[in-house]
Formats: structure tokens, C-alpha cells, sequence
């Protein structure tokens, strides 16, 4: 019997982005340069060794968000302990959509996301990390 979705992504991301700040790339350009944020890289680590990241941002793969968050967790991460404006970002926005608002449903606050994610803060001309380069074949040896 095939399964029937009754609340499928568009929904989830729809509800989820009616109940937490959205920030266009040029505003969280503003508050980074500001510092008055702890910017949240949800992105898979292939995807930042791909891509690079936002300087100064924290890496925190989405699966262990919760588990960060919660002081109670053994995988607590005091960065979440902050006093601090934290923004997530994704590749585009949808993954930090759903973990704003989880976040903010933890009690973590303030929290935002940055709308578009690392490719819209990217176009906007926000600063970017490149990522390392990868090394070379072949190279380095020999008489």
C-alpha cells in the first residue's frame, strides 16, 4: 500500500516561513558585518568542501541541530549558549526555513534564516571562505 503524505515540503516550508524572520541576504550581510550574530551553517560537509562557506560561520550539519541546541544533550555545542542572534543558512533556504523554526520552537531566540540560503547571500555579494583546495595527484615526490 503506497503512503499518503498529508503534509508534503511545500506545506512544511510555507508554515514554517509565515513563523519566523526571514532575512534578505543584504540584511544579514549587515547584521554579520555588525556582529551581532552567530551565522549557523547547516550544510552537509561535502557541501562545504565544495562550495566554501561564510567566514566565521558555525558548521552544525542539520541532523545534530536539536542535539546542540539542548543544553540537557551530551552533543550540546556552547556556541548555542550564546547571547546572540543566531541565523541559519542552508544551500537555499529550505533546510534553514525548517531548522529556524524548530530552533525557535526549542526556545532558542532570537533565530532567523537568511532567504535564498549561501547561494542568495553568494549573489548579493556577501563575503564567502573559498574552500580548501583539494591536492593535487601525482604531486610532491620523488628523485
Amino acid at each position: 500500500m503506497a503512503q499518503t503524505i498529508t503534509k508534503g515540503y511545500r506545506q512544511l516550508l510555507q508554515d514554517a516561513e509565515t513563523s519566523i524572520t526571514n532575512l534578505t541576504p543584504e540584511e544579514a550581510i549587515a547584521r554579520r558585518d555588525a556582529g551581532e550574530v552567530v551565522l549557523i551553517d547547516l550544510r552537509d560537509i561535502r557541501e562545504l568542501k565544495r562550495e566554501g562557506t561564510i567566514p566565521g560561520a558555525e558548521h552544525c550539519p542539520r541532523g545534530m541541530l536539536e542535539f546542540w541546541i539542548d543544553p540537557e544533550s551530551p552533543y550540546h555545542k556552547p556556541v548555542f549558549s550564546e547571547d546572540k542572534t543566531f541565523i541559519f543558512f542552508c544551500a537555499a533556504g529550505w533546510r534553514s526555513a525548517l531548522a529556524t523554526r524548530t530552533a525557535q520552537e526549542m526556545g532558542l531566540s532570537p533565530v532567523a534564516h537568511i532567504v535564498g540560503g549561501f547561494a542568495a547571500w553568494k549573489e548579493a555579494g556577501g563575503e564567502v571562505e573559498a574552500p580548501a583546495p583539494k591536492p593535487q595527484k601525482g604531486a610532491g615526490g620523488g628523485a
